[in-house]
């Protein structure tokens, strides 16, 4: 095959620019988008970037995402516009088929090319300038339109794989959301009528706080409103019951950030961004100053819940790292009552009532949502006996375990199919 410039493609030059408010192109509509599929989504809104004009039959690529399939051409009867991180093209059909040039943009030959031509390679914004210099190998016409009869063949094959694997994925997380709703309501873990029942151990806290009010050693809580039946979604074992979290845990926010006040040494302290879900992402801890007055109220220790209190509402972890370490004020340090509550046990009462959407009825604000102090201490929790708490917990350590192994392999086995896709676009566009 030969090695040609591309002389099939054709781009406007700079007089087709547009200023946004250019009575040329008033009243057009405007490309909001081109998916990786090679969908054009139109718009009314307007942009204040300079525009270029695209007519019936041009060939359109985001100058962004073009290696990822952002390449369409655009059949409709009215011209429209684009910004400038796109580029439209003229293109002759009789030496180049469309589908053909689509392949060809999304190959590892366009983005080896794209490498030698631009310095910054596909991360660079590519333009006409790029794309027009290119000299690549091209079969002739009848050629290329069996490579992408081909191609598309396979394509096909594989998209059916895809969407198999994806519907695999989709079970996947709704085995997950049922272990953990079976959990919740009593039925995973085995019954032992040996167990102190929870209103037992709920009556032992009332009693030990009440005598420490008496002691003036704590400050008496604001009483909490009874669980109404509104509040209950679902039955549970009558050695079960259900309480606030404010009656059997002490919470606290983090210390607010300023950096005008804050006084003390310097020191790390988890953010909401650092909170994920079981787990905690400390590469890039802040630092702020706390006193030695600050030091216990602040300090999360080991088996402490950190609960996010804006970000993704209710996202929580558990802290089990050897030394304390600080709080900021957007998120909540949880201790919980260890005759009564599990921290691990929590944690997946929190992660069951997220995943079902429950978690956010104890949320504040319109667009963004916040779980407050006082809300945190309204949340209702189906309490079990302690020793089936660690029954449970033990249960779903194993079960999540499981789930996210069959979630890996699945997502590896996507990761192989868009390879071989890959590589019978290579190879396609070699023969």
């Amino acid at each position: 095959m030969p090695t040609i410039p591309t002389v099939f493609l054709t781009a406007p030059t700079l007089e087709d620019r547009f200023k946004p408010k250019d009575k040329a192109i008033e009243g057009l509509k405007r490309v909001n988008k081109i998916d990786f599929s090679g969908n054009i989504y139109l718009s009314n809104k307007d942009s204040n970037t300079d525009m270029i004009l695209v007519k019936q039959g041009d060939l359109l690529i985001s100058g962004i995402n073009v290696e990822k399939g952002a390449v369409a051409v655009y059949d409709g009867q009215e011209d429209v516009t684009a910004t400038i991180h796109n580029s439209s093209y003229e293109f002759d059909d009789e030496k180049i088929d469309v589908e053909f040039l689509k392949l060809f943009l999304k190959s590892p030959e366009f983005l080896n090319a794209i490498k030698e031509q631009v310095p910054g390679g596909i991360k660079t914004e590519i333009k006409p300038k790029h794309l027009l210099p290119l000299e690549i190998v091209i079969p002739e016409l009848d050629e290329q339109k069996e490579v992408v009869e081909k191609f598309s063949s396979f394509h096909s094959k594989q998209n059916s794989i895809e969407t198999e694997l994806n519907h695999q994925l989709a079970l996947a997380k709704e085995l997950r959301q049922a272990y953990l709703r079976e959990a919740m309501q009593g039925r995973l873990a085995r019954q032992d009528e040996r167990d102190e029942p929870a209103e037992i151990l709920l009556e032992k806290i009332k009693a030990e706080k009440e005598k420490l009010v008496a002691e003036k050693r704590i400050r008496r809580d604001k009483p909490l409103p009874p669980i109404n039946a509104e509040e209950i979604p679902f039955e549970i074992p009558s050695n079960w019951t259900w309480c606030r979290l404010g009656e059997i845990a002490e919470m606290c926010l983090g210390k607010m950030l300023d950096q005008v006040k804050n006084k003390g040494e310097l020191q790390p302290y988890l953010r909401n961004v650092n909170v994920r879900w079981g787990s905690f992402d400390l590469s890039d801890l802040k630092e702020m100053r706390f006193t030695e007055d600050e030091e216990e109220r602040f300090s999360a220790i080991y088996g402490d819940l950190i609960i996010c209190e804006g970000g993704e509402p209710g996202r929580a972890a558990i802290w089990k790292g050897e030394q304390p370490i600080k709080i900021q004020k957007a998120v909540h340090r949880v201790r919980t009552n260890k005759q009564a509550l599990q921290s691990e046990y929590l944690y997946y009462c929190l992660l069951t009532d997220a995943t079902s959407k429950r978690l956010n009825e104890y949320f504040t604000g319109g667009g963004i949502q916040h779980f407050t102090g006082k809300s945190l201490s309204k949340y209702a929790i189906p309490l079990p006996p302690l020793a089936e708490q660690e029954r449970i917990v033990a249960k779903l350590e194993k079960l999540m375990k499981f789930c996210d192994e069959l979630e890996a392999n699945i997502r590896q086995g996507k990761a192989r199919a868009d390879q071989l896709l890959q590589t019978a676009l290579k190879e396609a566009l070699q023969d």
